[in-house]
């Protein structure tokens, strides 16, 4: 349940559902098996898995929400081998030439005939509503994957009015000043590895790993013009992150520090233990996103009224 990656999105208007009237709307998409000819399925389901029957697990004043999308697998190189049988076929038969219609037409025929024999995957994606602050925080690595997200989110509700916050100070040069200057804030620490980019488009990278960030190396690149694109962060020695150019939060992970303090609060069965892990990431990850945004200058509330 732990978010190991984080996709920010910020409302322009208020979220006025309630956990209640959340989870009214999450009940007309529910979760399902595909059928034997559909390619994919795309719902909402419990946070806590089979062990939940709720759609939404609220604590705090947070709203934890769950995507499941069951997808068929079929390779599209089995596809495209049918299709070329075919194709070949009907060539040698009628001595006449396929053309792409036809083709896409014996496509259809071929994803007809092994969607109902296909093995299928299931996918879950998890996020967090914080209406108080106005943030969608979406555990995904991928930017696609969290607009697919919240284009099911959007299609369940209605409408949902939210972009991705722009700061104040772009990432780039954030990041960039903390290295070259070996000066950052407080409640921010420099790790131990960094990607490097020139500054024109088709310029070098340079990836440091488990290097001292402050060593004449990294030191010279910086001098050369080379920008920041990803920095590996530490916030109050509470938890790590890899942050870049576009303000992505990824390979998130929490110390000791927090986990001492979930293993210190006693629990009777796994749904209280999901409500106590919930409570902590979440108050955790709220100070540190917004001690983020602070760190960037703040949120460029000029960007967000002109989406608004």
């Amino acid at each position: 349940m732990w978010f190991k990656n984080l996709q920010l999105y910020r409302f322009t208007r208020p979220f006025e559902y309630s956990a209640e009237t959340l989870e009214a709307a999450l009940q007309s998409r529910p979760g399902r098996l595909c059928g034997p000819h559909e390619e994919m399925s795309h719902g909402w389901s419990s946070p806590m898995g089979r062990k939940g029957e709720m759609l939404v697990h609220a604590a705090n004043g947070f709203l934890m929400i769950c995507a499941t999308k069951e997808e068929k697998i079929i390779p599209a190189s089995v596809v495209r081998e049918h299709v070329n049988e075919r194709v070949e076929k009907i060539e040698e038969t009628q001595a006449r030439k396929v053309r792409k219609k036809e083709r896409d037409n014996l496509r259809d025929d071929v994803m007809n005939e092994l969607l109902p024999r296909a093995l299928s995957r299931t996918l879950r994606t998890f996020a967090y509503i914080d209406p108080k602050e106005g943030l969608l925080v979406v555990d995904s690595a991928s930017v696609a994957k969290a607009e697919e997200f919240t284009a099911l989110l959007r299609k369940t509700l209605g409408s949902l009015p939210v972009v991705p916050p722009t700061t104040n100070e772009t990432p780039y040069a954030v990041l960039t000043g903390w290295l070259t200057k070996n000066n950052y804030p407080p409640e921010f620490g420099v790790e131990d590895e960094c990607e490097l980019r020139s500054a024109d488009i088709e310029g070098s990278v340079v990836r440091c790993k488990r290097l001292d960030l402050a060593s004449p190396e990294v030191k010279l690149h910086l001098k050369e013009g080379k920008l920041v694109s990803k920095l590996a962060l530490n916030w109050r020695d509470r938890l790590t992150f890899v942050l870049d150019e576009n303000f992505a939060i990824k390979r998130v992970r929490f110390l000791e520090i927090v986990q001492e303090q979930v293993d210190d609060v006693e629990v009777e069965d796994a749904a209280a233990r999901f409500d106590v892990d919930f409570s902590i990431m979440t108050l955790e990850l709220s100070l540190f996103i917004k001690q983020l945004f602070e760190a960037f200058g703040g949120e460029n509330v000029d960007a967000l009224e002109d989406a608004a």
